[in-house]
């Protein structure tokens, strides 16, 4: 039995996976456990987890295997302060302790944290590095159901590339072409995301879902940002940012050319500038990647598209592409942003340095993202008990039937089941679910559960043979990754005067059959659900489709804002006494709102730094 270890942490998402030959077995991040959403430390914990899932020690384990390279991020930083000098000496003041005490010498860094878990490990001689970009590829080739691909990479910054073309083919993986720092479509788009007031390298998806309620009135000046080539190469014009040594993304002369100084996230509103901003930004996104996917496909001839990297989670532009009809198949690790940079970076060496065979599984291997942490009914009693919970324990046929009842009555419920999703994504084992069918649902879950603002949307979960009836797409999209619209046959039309609304106005229209998972442009972030991956959530599902002929719940993270997705019985029963939450479902115990001890319930509000 030969395993490996792959870690990724140090700038966000910290994350740990296992492999034992060669398949993926458990994988975790470390805010799980933590309870710090997007932590950046060396992952203890998610390690901790992976080992003993696997029933390892650390010196049982073979091989152990860091995401990136720190020599060359160093040589980037040295090179990129060198280019700006004097322009970002305070920058340069403030990171430079940290290198020189700890991140140069990450091997010696890794090796005393590594040693906390085993006494008996005692040589670095099996740590190894990986390059960033060839860990995000590698990440997206060798678990997708293709034998050959293109792989297309982009995100903020590794070492020194933010954009990568590579290519797969059985189990070697090759990177062709590179766009380097400080061009980068992650950070232009993190630049956006702090200007209009949301957090970086959290807050990019609330940019992307408050795109639909702008107009791109400023497509032509965010392109003077931009020398955008037909090929979707790009070079991004310095004088309007700060990132590259500064400490904030964008300057002054970005602020003259849309005409605002960035929005003040603590008591600033989000105005009708803001959202044509953001559906501006979004729209160039998108045009970049389609012809980026457009020109590789050209150039190479491969039929198959895997995306990794944090842009990767740009569901609308993923399906922007998939629309476009570009590739034949596309796949999208789940985990694409650092956080999957722990998998690639174990995959790689596993197949590329060690030149193991590679078997395709034509479902993928990502066993549906379900790689985290499980806990059996003794467990959950026992944590639920220790909490002073009140709950009552359901056989399998009834807890499913009750659940199903419960939701169609309009019923916001808590359902913690199975192994936690790797990535970040709940896909049905650690999600919040809804009525669709409801208009209300949307609002009063932001606005009562999630504690977050009533624009965002919400996805649906669909029985995957249902699919087509529903939207205008038909392939699996297990892990939430893609965006698509709703069938004609269940839109509701607006009215002229609907028509006529601005903004958030929109957000209160019934467009669908489905209101709370239907966007305002007709949207949805799509999850399509069988019986082979989630067999529990699948018979939920069917459940609420026998009583109400709709094959849809809405799926959310289960978590307040702020807060990572909960890990343990004991963050969902927290999590659950936090919010308005009517009903918890966890393993066969079911728990109701009115039945627990009022002492029991929490402000959320003093427990995390808010999103």
């Amino acid at each position: 039995m030969s395993s490996i270890l792959g870690i990724s942490a140090f700038y966000h998402d910290s994350a740990a996976c296992i492999l034992i030959d060669g398949k993926i077995v458990a994988a975790a991040q470390e805010e799980r456990f933590t309870r710090k959403k997007h932590d950046p430390n060396y992952p203890h914990n998610a390690i901790e987890f992976v080992l003993k899932f696997s029933k390892l020690n650390l010196s049982d384990v073979d091989q152990i295997v860091f995401f990136e390279k720190p020599f060359l991020k160093f040589e980037r930083l040295l090179e990129t302060y060198v280019a700006f000098a004097p322009k970002g000496f305070l920058s340069f003041s403030k990171a430079m302790p940290l290198w020189i005490k700890e991140k140069l010498f990450q091997k010696n860094l890794l090796f005393n944290k590594l040693k906390e878990h085993d006494k008996n490990y005692k040589s670095d001689r099996n740590i190894f590095f990986s390059d960033h970009h060839l860990s995000h590829a590698a990440s997206a080739f060798f678990p997708s159901p293709f034998d050959e691909a293109v792989i297309l990479t982009a995100d903020g910054v590794g070492e020194w590339a933010t954009t990568t073309v590579a290519i797969g083919k059985k189990n070697n993986l090759q990177v062709k072409k590179e766009i380097h720092f400080p061009h980068s479509l992650g950070l232009l788009y993190s630049a956006f995301t702090y200007y209009i007031g949301f957090k970086v390298n959290s807050g990019e998806y609330k940019l992307m879902g408050l795109a639909p309620y702008g107009n791109p009135i400023y497509e032509d000046k965010v392109k003077m940002l931009i020398d955008l080539k037909d090929d979707g190469t790009f070079r991004l014009d310095q004088k309007y940012f700060n990132y590259a040594t500064g400490l904030t993304m964008t300057n002054e002369k970005f602020n003259t050319l849309f005409g605002q100084k960035p929005r003040n996230p603590v008591n600033a509103k989000i105005t009708q500038f803001h959202m044509d901003i953001a559906a501006s930004i979004q729209k160039v996104t998108e045009e970049i990647m389609i012809s980026l996917a457009k020109s590789i496909r050209e150039e190479y001839g491969i039929k198959n598209l895997c995306l990794a990297g944090g842009v990767a989670l740009n569901c609308v532009a993923n399906g922007k592409i998939l629309k476009e009809k570009i590739f034949d198949n596309i796949w999208i690790q789940p985990a694409a942003g650092d956080a999957g940079g722990s998998l690639g970076a174990a995959l790689a060496l596993w197949h590329i340095d060690q030149g193991n065979k590679r078997l395709v599984n034509f479902d993928d291997d990502m066993k549906g993202s379900y790689l985290g942490t499980e806990f059996n009914q003794d467990e959950i009693e026992n944590k639920l008990k220790s909490l002073g919970a009140n709950y009552e324990i359901l056989e399998y046929e009834e807890l499913i039937d009750k659940t199903a009842n419960l939701l169609s009555k309009g019923k916001a419920i808590g359902w913690f089941q199975g192994r936690m999703e790797f990535g970040p994504r709940a896909l049905g084992n650690r999600s919040i679910l809804g009525d669709p069918r409801s208009d209300k649902m949307q609002k009063n879950l932001n606005l009562k559960v999630k504690y977050r603002e009533s624009f965002r949307p919400f996805a649906p979960s669909i029985l995957r043979e249902d699919l087509s009836e529903w939207f205008d797409i038909n392939i699996d999209s297990p892990y939430m990754l893609l965006v698509a619209n709703i069938n004609m046959n269940k839109k509701i039309e607006m009215t002229n005067v609907q028509k006529k609304l601005f903004g958030i106005d929109k957000l209160n229209i019934k467009r669908s059959e489905i209101p709370a998972v239907t966007h305002v442009d007709y949207s949805a972030r799509v999850q399509t659900v069988t019986k082979e991956t989630n067999s529990r959530y699948y018979d939920l599902i069917s459940k609420f489709k026998e009583k109400t002929g709709c094959p849809v719940l809405v799926n959310t993270s289960f978590n307040v804002r702020g807060e990572p997705i909960v890990n343990s019985p004991i963050d969902a029963y927290k999590c659950f006494m936090r919010t308005e939450l009517d009903y918890l479902v966890i393993g066969n115990c079911f728990l109701k709102k009115e039945n627990q001890n009022s002492n029991l319930k929490k402000n959320y509000t003093e427990n995390f730094e808010l999103d």
